[in-house]
Protein backbone atom coordinates (compact mmCIF):
# COMPACT_ATOMS: atom_id res chain seq x y z
CA UNK A 1 0.00 0.00 0.00
CA UNK A 2 1.59 3.17 -0.40
CA UNK A 3 2.15 6.26 1.63
CA UNK A 4 -0.77 8.15 0.40
CA UNK A 5 -3.46 5.17 0.58
CA UNK A 6 -2.09 4.57 3.97
CA UNK A 7 -2.74 8.22 4.81
CA UNK A 8 -6.13 8.26 3.35
CA UNK A 9 -6.91 4.94 5.53
CA UNK A 10 -5.63 6.20 8.80
CA UNK A 11 -7.86 9.18 8.36
CA UNK A 12 -11.09 7.16 7.38
CA UNK A 13 -9.91 5.18 10.85
CA UNK A 14 -9.86 8.42 12.93
CA UNK A 15 -13.37 9.88 11.69
CA UNK A 16 -15.25 6.20 11.78
CA UNK A 17 -13.48 5.94 15.64
CA UNK A 18 -15.66 9.77 16.24
CA UNK A 19 -18.55 8.76 14.17
CA UNK A 20 -18.63 5.53 16.00
CA UNK A 21 -17.97 6.95 19.33
CA UNK A 22 -20.82 6.93 21.61
CA UNK A 23 -22.07 5.82 23.79
CA UNK A 24 -19.53 7.08 26.47
CA UNK A 25 -17.12 10.33 25.60
CA UNK A 26 -14.41 11.08 28.46
CA UNK A 27 -13.26 14.41 28.74
CA UNK A 28 -10.59 16.47 30.49
CA UNK A 29 -11.85 20.37 30.77
CA UNK A 30 -9.05 21.97 32.40
CA UNK A 31 -8.20 19.39 34.80
CA UNK A 32 -11.64 18.26 35.82
CA UNK A 33 -12.76 14.62 34.31
CA UNK A 34 -16.23 14.19 33.22
CA UNK A 35 -17.99 11.33 31.43
CA UNK A 36 -21.28 11.83 28.88
CA UNK A 37 -22.51 10.86 25.93
CA UNK A 38 -21.55 11.88 22.58
CA UNK A 39 -25.42 12.71 21.89
CA UNK A 40 -25.79 14.76 24.91
CA UNK A 41 -22.74 16.88 23.46
CA UNK A 42 -23.86 17.08 20.34
CA UNK A 43 -27.82 18.34 21.72
CA UNK A 44 -27.71 21.60 19.49
CA UNK A 45 -26.16 21.01 16.44
CA UNK A 46 -24.23 24.45 15.73
CA UNK A 47 -23.12 25.04 18.89
CA UNK A 48 -19.51 25.22 19.68
CA UNK A 49 -19.65 22.20 21.56
CA UNK A 50 -21.32 19.82 19.41
CA UNK A 51 -18.77 21.19 16.73
CA UNK A 52 -16.19 20.09 18.21
CA UNK A 53 -17.86 16.30 17.69
CA UNK A 54 -18.98 16.78 14.74
CA UNK A 55 -17.06 15.00 11.56
CA UNK A 56 -13.23 14.65 12.04
CA UNK A 57 -12.09 15.18 16.22
CA UNK A 58 -10.81 18.83 16.56
CA UNK A 59 -9.20 18.58 19.88
CA UNK A 60 -6.49 17.39 21.68
CA UNK A 61 -6.58 14.48 23.27
CA UNK A 62 -4.67 14.01 27.22
CA UNK A 63 -2.41 11.59 28.50
CA UNK A 64 -5.41 9.02 29.58
CA UNK A 65 -6.81 9.87 25.80
CA UNK A 66 -9.21 12.31 26.86
CA UNK A 67 -10.81 14.71 24.96
CA UNK A 68 -9.39 17.98 26.28
CA UNK A 69 -10.97 21.53 26.32
CA UNK A 70 -8.89 24.24 27.62
CA UNK A 71 -11.67 25.84 29.89
CA UNK A 72 -12.68 26.44 33.56
CA UNK A 73 -13.72 22.66 34.50
CA UNK A 74 -15.78 23.86 37.37
CA UNK A 75 -18.85 25.30 35.68
CA UNK A 76 -18.63 22.47 32.88
CA UNK A 77 -20.77 20.84 35.39
CA UNK A 78 -23.65 22.85 34.91
CA UNK A 79 -23.66 22.92 31.17
CA UNK A 80 -23.60 19.46 31.13
CA UNK A 81 -27.23 19.12 33.69
CA UNK A 82 -28.61 21.66 31.40
CA UNK A 83 -27.72 19.26 27.91
CA UNK A 84 -28.71 16.45 29.99
CA UNK A 85 -31.75 17.85 31.31
CA UNK A 86 -32.78 21.23 30.68
CA UNK A 87 -31.75 22.44 34.46
CA UNK A 88 -30.80 26.04 34.32
CA UNK A 89 -28.47 26.43 37.12
CA UNK A 90 -29.18 28.73 39.96
CA UNK A 91 -25.41 28.98 41.18
CA UNK A 92 -22.26 30.75 39.76
CA UNK A 93 -24.52 32.66 37.14
CA UNK A 94 -22.16 34.49 35.81
CA UNK A 95 -19.10 32.19 35.12
CA UNK A 96 -21.81 29.73 33.40
CA UNK A 97 -22.87 32.55 31.52
CA UNK A 98 -18.93 33.19 30.14
CA UNK A 99 -18.95 29.42 29.40
CA UNK A 100 -22.76 29.23 27.73
CA UNK A 101 -21.11 32.06 25.69
CA UNK A 102 -17.82 30.04 24.48
CA UNK A 103 -19.89 27.08 24.07
CA UNK A 104 -22.92 28.50 21.73
CA UNK A 105 -25.22 26.87 23.51
CA UNK A 106 -28.17 29.51 22.62
CA UNK A 107 -31.04 28.21 24.36
CA UNK A 108 -29.37 28.15 27.36
CA UNK A 109 -27.42 31.62 26.76
CA UNK A 110 -31.51 33.29 26.63
CA UNK A 111 -32.35 31.39 29.56
CA UNK A 112 -29.58 32.90 31.63
CA UNK A 113 -29.96 36.16 30.37
CA UNK A 114 -33.56 35.93 31.78
CA UNK A 115 -32.02 36.10 35.33
CA UNK A 116 -31.68 38.80 37.29
CA UNK A 117 -28.18 38.81 37.66
CA UNK A 118 -27.34 38.81 33.81
CA UNK A 119 -30.71 40.67 33.19
CA UNK A 120 -29.36 43.50 35.82
CA UNK A 121 -25.62 43.70 34.33
CA UNK A 122 -26.15 43.15 30.56
CA UNK A 123 -29.62 44.66 29.85
CA UNK A 124 -29.60 47.48 33.10
CA UNK A 125 -25.84 48.11 33.67
CA UNK A 126 -23.87 47.81 30.61
CA UNK A 127 -26.12 49.83 28.96
CA UNK A 128 -26.29 52.41 30.55
CA UNK A 129 -22.40 52.41 30.82
CA UNK A 130 -22.50 52.27 26.89
CA UNK A 131 -23.89 55.73 26.88
CA UNK A 132 -21.22 56.96 28.79
CA UNK A 133 -18.83 58.36 26.59
CA UNK A 134 -15.12 56.51 26.67
CA UNK A 135 -15.98 54.53 30.18
CA UNK A 136 -13.67 51.18 29.63
CA UNK A 137 -10.52 53.72 28.75
CA UNK A 138 -11.57 55.91 31.56
CA UNK A 139 -11.26 53.32 34.34
CA UNK A 140 -7.88 52.25 32.59
CA UNK A 141 -7.11 55.53 32.91
CA UNK A 142 -7.43 55.80 36.22
CA UNK A 143 -5.65 52.64 37.21
CA UNK A 144 -2.26 53.62 34.99
CA UNK A 145 -2.51 57.19 37.04
CA UNK A 146 -2.84 55.50 40.33
CA UNK A 147 -0.23 52.97 39.23
CA UNK A 148 2.22 55.50 38.63
CA UNK A 149 1.75 57.61 41.72
CA UNK A 150 1.98 54.21 43.83
CA UNK A 151 5.65 54.12 44.45
CA UNK A 152 6.88 54.18 48.34
CA UNK A 153 2.94 54.97 49.07
CA UNK A 154 0.45 52.68 50.95
CA UNK A 155 -2.27 54.82 49.15
CA UNK A 156 -2.57 56.34 45.37
CA UNK A 157 -5.55 58.80 44.54
CA UNK A 158 -6.87 59.53 41.38
CA UNK A 159 -9.12 62.81 40.75
CA UNK A 160 -12.29 62.28 39.01
CA UNK A 161 -14.77 65.01 37.45
CA UNK A 162 -18.33 63.39 36.99
CA UNK A 163 -20.69 65.56 34.53
CA UNK A 164 -24.21 64.04 33.65
CA UNK A 165 -25.19 67.78 31.30
CA UNK A 166 -22.88 69.45 28.67
CA UNK A 167 -23.73 72.41 31.03
CA UNK A 168 -22.25 70.61 33.94
CA UNK A 169 -18.55 70.37 31.45
CA UNK A 170 -18.77 74.07 31.27
CA UNK A 171 -18.85 74.10 34.71
CA UNK A 172 -16.08 71.80 35.37
CA UNK A 173 -14.33 73.12 33.09
CA UNK A 174 -14.45 76.50 35.20
CA UNK A 175 -13.52 74.55 38.33
CA UNK A 176 -10.72 72.59 36.81
CA UNK A 177 -9.06 76.25 36.01
CA UNK A 178 -9.57 77.47 39.89
CA UNK A 179 -8.87 74.38 41.39
CA UNK A 180 -5.04 74.19 42.23
CA UNK A 181 -4.23 70.37 40.71
CA UNK A 182 -2.37 68.92 37.75
CA UNK A 183 -5.54 69.26 35.07
CA UNK A 184 -3.86 66.16 33.28
CA UNK A 185 -4.23 64.24 36.05
CA UNK A 186 -8.08 64.60 36.54
CA UNK A 187 -10.15 61.86 34.96
CA UNK A 188 -13.20 63.26 33.14
CA UNK A 189 -16.16 61.11 32.90
CA UNK A 190 -19.86 62.58 30.93
CA UNK A 191 -21.93 63.72 30.00
CA UNK A 192 -24.34 61.18 29.31
CA UNK A 193 -28.17 60.58 28.66
CA UNK A 194 -29.12 57.80 30.58
CA UNK A 195 -31.78 57.91 33.40
CA UNK A 196 -28.99 57.08 36.09
CA UNK A 197 -27.47 59.63 38.01
CA UNK A 198 -23.82 60.67 39.48
CA UNK A 199 -24.35 58.11 42.49
CA UNK A 200 -25.24 55.49 39.98
CA UNK A 201 -22.00 55.72 37.73
CA UNK A 202 -19.46 56.40 41.18
CA UNK A 203 -21.01 52.67 42.21
CA UNK A 204 -20.31 51.59 38.27
CA UNK A 205 -16.62 52.80 38.46
CA UNK A 206 -16.33 51.66 41.97
CA UNK A 207 -17.35 48.22 41.17
CA UNK A 208 -15.35 47.63 37.90
CA UNK A 209 -12.22 48.60 39.71
CA UNK A 210 -12.71 46.47 42.36
CA UNK A 211 -13.27 43.44 39.68
CA UNK A 212 -9.96 43.99 38.58
CA UNK A 213 -8.61 43.11 42.03
CA UNK A 214 -7.89 46.76 43.37
CA UNK A 215 -8.96 47.82 46.72
CA UNK A 216 -10.63 51.01 46.06
CA UNK A 217 -12.91 54.13 47.61
CA UNK A 218 -14.46 56.80 46.86
CA UNK A 219 -15.33 60.50 48.62
CA UNK A 220 -15.97 64.22 47.19
CA UNK A 221 -12.94 66.54 46.65
CA UNK A 222 -12.06 68.19 49.60
CA UNK A 223 -10.04 71.72 48.83
CA UNK A 224 -6.53 71.75 50.85
CA UNK A 225 -8.29 74.55 53.17
CA UNK A 226 -11.01 71.92 54.34
CA UNK A 227 -13.65 73.88 52.60
CA UNK A 228 -16.29 72.98 49.43
CA UNK A 229 -17.66 75.25 47.45
CA UNK A 230 -20.19 74.53 45.45
CA UNK A 231 -18.25 74.71 41.83
CA UNK A 232 -16.59 71.57 43.20
CA UNK A 233 -19.76 69.29 43.30
CA UNK A 234 -18.68 67.16 40.27
CA UNK A 235 -15.13 66.22 41.69
CA UNK A 236 -14.40 63.13 43.64
CA UNK A 237 -11.43 61.69 45.03
CA UNK A 238 -10.80 57.74 44.53
CA UNK A 239 -8.26 56.35 46.87
CA UNK A 240 -6.71 53.39 45.87
CA UNK A 241 -5.11 51.03 48.98
CA UNK A 242 -1.87 49.15 47.94
CA UNK A 243 -1.44 47.38 51.37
Amino acid sequence: MSSSSEHQSVRKQVTSSLQTLSPIVELNIGGEVYTTTLSTLKKYPGSKLADMFTGQPKLRTDSEGRFFIDRPGTYFKYILEYLRSNQVPTQCIQDVYKEALFYDIEPLVKQLEDSPQIFGEVVARKQFLARVPYYSENIELMIRIARAEAVASRHSSVTVCVVRTEEDAAKCHNALNSLDMDKKSVVKFGPWKATPGISDLLDCIKMDIETKGYKISFQPHVTEKGFRFKSYDFFYKFLFTWW
